[in-house]
Parts: structure tokens; C-alpha cells; sequence
């Protein structure tokens, strides 16, 4: 837990402070143009095809201001080949896609069974195509030492799992707020769960859900520190935790916030350590406390 401490302070002793302060402003601004002008429940009222573009734009605008701000502040920090600007562009067209597709396949002739069972596949289904997207770009590139950071080296579950620790008694809190029971737990949504002797189906579906952080974090803290830290260096981290932030637009706000943050600190621990299990297994076990506050907030 130390070294981790230690990376913080070392990052925000290097980070200029105007910069992030500008940074976090910017950012507070788009949480307000999403929660008060309903930006996220306009863009889903649309087609897919409008979805995708509007999501796109959002992300590119916020990823994009993250590296301009670098460039109004610290001109040198970044350098802006072809690669990158390319890069740049491609970032926000492949989590757009994960954003509004939904899987359209029918696994049963009973509607609430199929619906469980789409729910199910939904996960790793995008998985399997964000992980493929990523690993042709990655073959692409440069070699590096890992896929993105997809290795244990350098890996120790003890200071995660104190992280974890600490979260326990925030989730419990926010398990009393209205608007995350409303949200959580997710399964609550699968009416084909609310049958008796439903437990293996429920393990199935958190197992399934769970798995979709794999694709979250290779793509936020692996794909979007290690293709861009070349041209970057560390400066790769504070445009991946703006937007890491507009992705939980549909989400409570608080949690919402503090993707902000809890973007920051993952992203700074993954570029030091150089590995991204660490933030999965973070970011999996609040998920699944998240779930379990749910469950007992209702219960």
C-alpha cells in the first residue's frame, strides 16, 4: 500500500497544477451538462446509428480536451504524430461501439428465459470484440512488454484488497440512497431471476457482469495509457480519467464523480506498475459490493 501511496504523491508532486485544476473544472462541467441538461437520457432516446455518433463526439470532445489542455499548459508534454492523432480519433469509436450495441439473439422460445439468457451472453460477447479491436491495434504498434498491461508482473493483491476494504463502509452508505437501488442490483432488472430456485442463474449473470470489467479497464487503463504513452509519457493519465467520467453519465452521480477520481488513481497506479490486473480486481470487487449493496438495501 505504501508503494501505491507513493505513486500518488509522486504524480501529483510531477502534475502541473493549473493544469489538473483546469482538468477537473472541465470535467465538472460536462458531470453538469450531462445531470442538468439530461444529456445522457437525450442521446438514448435516439436510433442506434445517431446513439453511436452522439456518443462519439462526447467522448472524443472530453478525451480530446484532456491532451488540448496538456498542449495550453505544457506544450512539450505531448507529441502529436500521426499515430496519435490517429489513435486519438479510433479511441472514441470503439467504446461508442460497446456503448449501444445490444446483442439480438434468440436463445429461447420462452421471452423471459431468452431475455436472461441475452443478458448473460451481452458481456462477454463484447469482451471478445473490444479485446480483439484492442489486440489488432496493439499488433500494429510497437512491440511492448505486455498486451497493454494484461500480465501479473509486477502484480500484488494485498494493497487492492485493502482498497476494497475501504469501499465497504462508502457502498453501505450509498446502498440507502434512493437513485443507486434504483440502479442496483443490476439483476433486479432480469424479471426471470425473480423466479424461486434461481441461484446458479444469478451466480451465471454477476459472473457474466464481472467480466465486462476486463474490457473497461484493458481499454481505459491499458489501452489508453500504454498506445498513447509514447507520444505522452505520464501525461496520458488525466485525458483517460475525463473520460473515463462521461461513461457513467447514465450512473448515480455520485458514482459519477468519483469515476473521476477513482479513474486518476487507477490510471496512475497501471502507468507505475505497468500492469492493469490490479485495477480490474479493484474495479470487479466494487462492482460486486456495489450488487450486494443493492440486494441488502432492498431486503
Amino acid at each position: 500500500m505504501k508503494k501505491i501511496v507513493g505513486y500518488l504523491q509522486d504524480y501529483f508532486r510531477a502534475v502541473d497544477k493549473r493544469l489538473l485544476l483546469v482538468a477537473t473544472i472541465f470535467t465538472a462541467l460536462l458531470v453538469w451538462a450531462n445531470y442538468g441538461l439530461g444529456l445522457n437520457k437525450a442521446i438514448r432516446q435516439q436510433d442506434v446509428a445517431l446513439q453511436y455518433l452522439c456518443w462519439y463526439l462526447v467522448f472524443l470532445f472530453a478525451f480530446g480536451a484532456g491532451y488540448w489542455l496538456h498542449f495550453r499548459f505544457a506544450p512539450s508534454s505531448v507529441n502529436a504524430t500521426g499515430r496519435f492523432r490517429a489513435l486519438l480519433l479510433l479511441a472514441p469509436a470503439i467504446f461508442s461501439w460497446k456503448m449501444v450495441y445490444a446483442l439480438n439473439i434468440r436463445f429461447s422460445t420462452n421471452t423471459l428465459a431468452n431475455s436472461y439468457w441475452t443478458a448473460v451472453a451481452y458481456w462477454p460477447f463484447k469482451v471478445m470484440v473490444v479485446t480483439a479491436l484492442l489486440y489488432l491495434v496493439y499488433k500494429s504498434g510497437e512491440r511492448q512488454a505486455s498486451f497493454y498491461g494484461v500480465t501479473f508482473k509486477n502484480f500484488s493483491a494485498r494493497p487492492y484488497l485493502l482498497m476494497l476494504l475501504v469501499m465497504v463502509p462508502l457502498v453501505a452508505l450509498a446502498s440507502t440512497q434512493p437513485d443507486f437501488l434504483a440502479m442496483y442490483p443490476r439483476m433486479q432488472n432480469i424479471v426471470f431471476l425473480q423466479q424461486p430456485g434461481k441461484g446458479w442463474n444469478k451466480l451465471l449473470y454477476e459472473i457474466a457482469y464481472g467480466l465486462d470489467f476486463f474490457s473497461i479497464e484493458l481499454f481505459f487503463r491499458g489501452f489508453l495509457l500504454f498506445a498513447f504513452a509514447k507520444y505522452a509519457g505520464q501525461a496520458v493519465i488525466l485525458p483517460m480519467a475525463i473520460f473515463y467520467c462521461t461513461i457513467h453519465f447514465g450512473k448515480p452521480l455520485g458514482e459519477c464523480i468519483s469515476s473521476y477520481f477513482g479513474g486518476l488513481i487507477l490510471g496512475v497506479v497501471a502507468y507505475r506498475t505497468q500492469t492493469i490486473m490490479g485495477g480490474f480486481f479493484v474495479h470487479v470487487g466494487i462492482a460486486w459490493l456495489m450488487e450486494l449493496g443493492g440486494y441488502l438495501g432492498k431486503e
